[in-house]
């Protein structure tokens, strides 16, 4: 239920879901853990993101010296309900006047090319940040032309400039979204529906190694802040935190990062239906077929086992544990069309009753 509210909130115009600073931090850190200069003179954009609220434009500005930007870029959106009212990104800052009457709704662009201890008090944090805006010394603070939508001409030009895009993208336009990063060939980590992994568009990308899931949230859980918290009620809003609990997203990328390539502990076939801990497979006599070609189902990722040869079909969510060098990935079933395989049809049938959201998979052979 909480993905359905996600998914719908995302195909409405007020998609303001801000993302935890403690996860943006987590995520980059795995990238940084297994390349410590993969941001080291690159250009970051963070095309989705005002940064008034932005924990992603708050980390890598504060990190700009510690991960060796070259610069950071950041626009926002105009219809913002937060961009221009209030100076949240400064804190209790009073360097920056609030404007008098009610402030004009615009679009904006950041671009930080320096950060440094601007009053020389020893610490360098958001203050000497607003500072440098102030002044235009080294940095830019300005409204776009237009609405700031990633796809404007305005916005395609700055993301030519970058190098990796870092943002939590709207779900309703997350294919259009992947399709602009590679049509200009970028590097990214963003933000999606786990259900996008079998997306006609998306799959093909990871079963060619081009993208894949990220480091991941904590346990799998997402939280995030709206303004819109009375519509995401419903058991997934905590009045207390003022956050709102999703499952079913997780982090898309094409950096590389540790977990990505750590073994998955398996069983044979013999001791996972002596000892699984899951009642679909423990006491079977076998693994069941699929009706419509020849692969069997493990409806749980860590039941898949060690000792067969053939393929298997397992649940999307497997591709959280999907090492390619223990893995090979074949198909969705909710793909188009088929491969030489069999497997990346439109359904996959046991006893005649289609099963949902499984990819194709078999042990990589050993060279």
């Amino acid at each position: 239920m909480a993905n359905s509210n996600l998914t719908n909130a995302k195909r409405v115009k007020n998609d303001e879901f801000y993302t935890q600073y403690s996860d943006i931090q987590k995520e980059i850190g795995a990238y940084l853990e297994y390349d410590h200069d993969v941001f080291r003179g690159k250009v970051v954009y963070c095309n989705c993101d005002d940064p008034f609220e932005s924990n992603f434009f708050r980390y890598f500005v504060l990190n700009f010296n510690k991960l060796g930007l070259k610069q950071l870029i950041t626009t926002s959106y105009k219809p913002s309900p937060v961009a221009n009212t209030q100076l949240g990104l400064f804190g209790d800052d009073k360097t920056l006047a609030k404007a008098k009457g009610r402030p004009k709704i615009t679009a904006n662009k950041f671009i930080i090319n320096e950060v440094k201890d601007v009053d020389d008090d020893g610490e360098f944090n958001l203050k000497d940040v607003a500072k440098q805006l102030k002044a235009n010394k080294h940095n830019e603070w300005t409204p776009l032309e237009n609405e700031g939508d990633f796809r404007s001409d305005e916005c395609v030009n700055l993301l030519k400039q970058s190098d990796i895009v870092v943002t939590n993208p709207p779900f309703s336009l997350f294919r259009e979204y992947v399709k602009q990063l590679f049509d200009y060939n970028k590097k990214f980590v963003i933000i999606g529906n786990l259900h996008a992994i079998i997306y006609k568009e998306i799959f093909p990308l990871i079963k060619e190694n081009k993208m894949w899931l990220g480091n991941g949230f904590n346990a799998g859980n997402a939280y995030f802040s709206t303004p819109l918290t009375r519509e995401y009620a419903g058991g997934v809003y905590d009045p207390k935190t003022g956050l709102v609990k999703f499952r079913n997203c997780c982090w898309f990328t094409n950096l590389d990062h540790g977990r990505r390539h750590e073994m998955l502990p398996l069983m044979t076939m013999e001791e996972n239906l002596k000892y699984s801990k899951h009642k679909e497979i423990k006491g079977k006599k076998t693994y069941t077929k699929y009706d419509n070609y020849n692969a069997i189902e493990v409806p749980f990722t860590d039941s898949i086992p060690s000792d067969y040869d053939g393929v298997m079909g397992v649940p999307a969510s497997f591709l959280d544990k999907y090492n390619p060098d223990q893995f090979e990935l074949l198909g969705s079933n909710r793909g188009v069309g088929q491969d030489s395989n069999g497997v990346y049809g439109y359904g996959s049938y046991i006893n005649g009753k289609e099963t949902f959201k499984r990819v194709f998979i078999r042990h990589k052979k050993k060279k």
